[in-house]
């Protein structure tokens, strides 16, 4: 039998699948078990994380208090770490061109009746000030894989493209990439590119399973494809971002996987996962996603959401508009500090005024705009952030865990949030964003703990009022 080893290289000693399975036997056998379960919550308590045994425990348990303190612990938690800041981003589709054979992606190569496309670097430079004049400062670059349409050069390439764009007021500021897993040659390139997270979803964390549905095409290597965060930070990127796709397989097994997954970056690296994402599967193409039958209700998936909060209480959780507003709106509160608005899943799909289907990787279930998303967001009592600057300040990998972790972050990351809102306001929004805007930045001001800071908050804010940009601590 294959021994489980957090600390090892190879994928099926850190991912093992005999100590999921002996974590879900735990579970089961103590999901009724309050006074473990108690003592299980009151670790959380401590904000130094759960193990993935433990947390699963708190996913097995179905007892209704239990399951409130689960949830006022990963909203409290959230806050203490994040605040009341969420950051906004959004996907930029370069290519759906793609080799692999991926039974839950409509990019793959059988589907013969998707429209193929690529982006050129003028189309690249178009998307990019489309995106700019909605107000992003963040992207997330996509792409299939196929190393004769979308080669690392092609990727480095757009990269350099989007960072030079400067049109009106606007500039991306960070570029994170989730393209397919690669070497570290190639990952040292992505990184002296200036990228800031590289992320790579697992999919599904149970082997069988991942073979089975990446039948053809270099994806199907699960071991290749589940070393590669090790490989990017031997690479030097150390920020990165797991996710696994929810619905593909049974979702406990994947959430012990994905805990697991956090731990071994620990163990080996020092640094755990920058970010968290919470996809499901969805409807796209011709794919359905009646045809797996692991799907979970909303109700499991922000369950699942709130344990994974409390379990790694440091990381960024993401959430994009494959969800709808009001399944956003409790995932939020339960844990999630990014999210994407205004998206667009399609390759071109920001220059066309209405939302083109023909080439989108997966329905979008939240439509609204990025100015709405943002009005949401104030409404409900949270502060939309633009912000960059960890990544341009040099506070990635163990530096920035170091501060997340100590709660030093806050420092920085507040006064950004209301500078970066603040950018948005006088260049974006619509009047009654606007409104809701200034409101907010006024309150929040109050919440700024040191003097000095809020006084420099306070002179900036009106040097952006006056034409002034990029200020951060």
């Amino acid at each position: 039998m294959i021994k489980y080893d957090p600390k090892s290289l190879k994928a099926e000693e850190f991912i093992n699948d005999a100590e999921i399975l002996e974590t879900l036997r735990f579970a089961d056998e103590h999901k009724n078990d309050m006074e473990y379960i108690s003592s299980v919550i009151e670790k959380a308590k401590l904000r130094k994380g759960l193990s993935h045994r433990e947390a699963s425990v708190l996913l097995a348990c179905e007892d209704e208090e239990k399951i409130k303190e689960i949830y006022d612990l990963a909203e409290q938690i959230k806050k203490d770490f994040y605040g009341n800041r969420i950051v906004m981003f959004a996907p930029l589709y370069l290519s759906n061109y793609c080799v692999n054979g991926c039974l839950y992606c409509p990019y793959h190569l059988k589907n013969k009746h998707i429209a193929r496309k690529k982006l050129t670097q003028q189309e690249v430079a178009n998307e990019v000030v489309a995106l700019q004049d909605m107000g992003h400062k963040r992207l997330a670059i996509e792409a299939g894989e196929d190393p004769v349409n979308n080669p690392i050069e092609y990727i480095l390439e757009c990269i350099k493209t989007i960072y030079s764009i400067k049109h009106k007021n606007g500039a991306i500021r960070r570029v994170n990439v989730n393209i397919a897993a690669t070497t570290v040659d190639n990952y040292r390139k992505l990184k002296e590119a200036g990228i800031g997270t590289y992320i790579l979803f697992q999919e599904t964390y149970h082997k069988e399973s991942y073979e089975y549905l990446h039948p053809t095409g270099p994806k199907h290597n699960y071991a290749y494809h589940t070393e590669a965060m090790d490989r990017a930070m031997q690479g030097g990127i150390d920020d990165v971002g797991l996710g696994v796709l929810f619905g593909l397989d049974k979702y406990r097994y994947e959430f012990a996987g994905l805990l697991m997954h956090a731990e071994h970056l620990e163990a080996v690296h020092g640094v755990g996962p920058h970010t968290i994402s919470l996809p499901r599967v969805k409807h796209a193409d011709d794919i359905d996603p009646d045809d797996f039958d692991n799907s979970i209700s909303d109700e499991v998936f922000c369950k699942i959401a709130a344990c994974i909060r409390i379990a790694v209480p440091y990381t960024g959780m993401i959430i994009s508009t494959r969800e709808n507003p009001q399944v956003r709106e409790q995932i939020i509160r339960l844990g999630v500090s990014q999210i994407s608005g205004g998206s667009r899943t399609s390759v071109g799909g920001y220059c066309e005024e209405e939302r083109p289907h023909d080439t989108e990787q997966f329905d979008v279930s939240d439509n609204r705009t990025l100015d709405e998303v943002v009005n949401w967001l104030m409404s409900a009592g949270y502060i939309p952030s633009f912000c960059t600057a960890c990544y341009r300040e040099g506070r990635t990998g163990d530096r920035f865990m170091s501060l997340c972790k100590s709660g030093q972050i806050q420092n920085c990351c507040h006064p950004n949030a209301l500078m970066t809102l603040k950018e948005f306001l006088m260049d974006y929004a619509s009047a009654d964003t606007r409104e809701k805007g200034e409101a907010l930045i006024e309150k929040e001001l109050a919440n700024i703990g040191s003097d000095k800071v809020r006084e420099i908050v306070k002179e900036r804010l009106v040097k952006i009022e006056n034409g002034e940009r990029d200020f951060r601590f």
